[in-house]
């Protein structure tokens, strides 16, 4: 039997593509979505599902006040945008999370976790209070275990450069490179792992193969079709674009 999902993001894209990919598992019948918190709480309220797929990040209701409010809690996948090491204190809470983008392969994982429980019988009741304390512990003290250098590679030599001075991570022909103090130096780090590597305080992914030191944005423009560009204060004034689908998180990550 298919698991009934309910799905809350305040992201349409993001929305629309967890709900195309958990169809495409033919694993779970997708029950209900919004992107409206309240309507969230009206629904998981009346229709209880087998599991919740539930963003953190949203306006007026984050997903724990979305929680706080049943009066049941479900299973429930928490879809967020911080690091792999700040949600720790997800597994002792008998929940599972996925990073944003939602990747098939994180997806089935966390299928399998749903699964595991609905069959054992098992019921979430987290201690909501006792999570966010564990998350903001985690975040707090985590950053100071976030590296402050990465090492760049020449022949037998290794370079090692002061995150400070990085303003951006490309990935190019297979290769990723990082930019400081105007040169580009090749490191072995792929993209999405540094993503989950480095400070998320200070680093955020805007593209697939680019990751921006958010302390090295000048200016934010709006580009047609949602997109945006962003100007570095570097000596070459690079211009980065930020995808459609990372917009809306990043101008919160920015502070805008």
């Amino acid at each position: 039997m298919k698991l009934r999902a309910y799905l809350v993001d305040d992201e349409p894209l993001a929305l629309d593509r967890l709900r195309r990919l958990l169809e495409k598992t033919n694993r779970v019948e997708v029950a209900g979505f919004t992107t409206i918190p309240e309507e969230a709480v009206a629904e998981l309220s009346a229709n209880p599902p087998d599991v919740c797929f539930l963003d953190i990040q949203m306006p007026r209701l984050t997903g724990f006040d979305v929680l706080a409010r049943l009066p049941s809690q479900p299973i429930v996948v928490f879809t967020t945008a911080y690091d792999q090491y700040a949600l720790q204190a997800f597994g002792e809470n008998a929940v599972d999370y996925l990073l944003k983008p939602v990747e098939p392969e994180t997806l089935d994982r966390a299928l399998n976790k749903v699964e595991r429980l609905r069959g054992a019988g098992q019921t979430v009741q987290p201690d909501l209070q006792a999570l966010l304390r564990q998350i903001s512990d985690s975040l707090r003290h985590g950053n100071a275990e976030f590296p402050t250098r990465i090492a760049s590679r020449l022949g037998d030599r290794l370079w090692f450069l002061d995150l400070d001075l990085v303003s951006h991570f490309y990935a190019e022909d297979k290769l990723t490179y990082a930019v400081s103090e105007g040169k580009a130096y090749c490191i072995d780090h792929p993209i999405a792992e540094l993503e989950k590597k480095l400070d998320p305080v200070r680093f955020f992914r805007i593209h697939r193969g680019t990751l921006v030191n958010l302390e090295w944005i000048r200016e934010v423009s709006s580009l047609p079709g949602g997109a945006l560009n962003i100007r570095l204060k570097d000596l070459k004034n690079t211009d980065l674009t930020v995808a459609r689908d990372r917009a809306r998180e990043f101008k919160a990550r920015a502070g805008f």
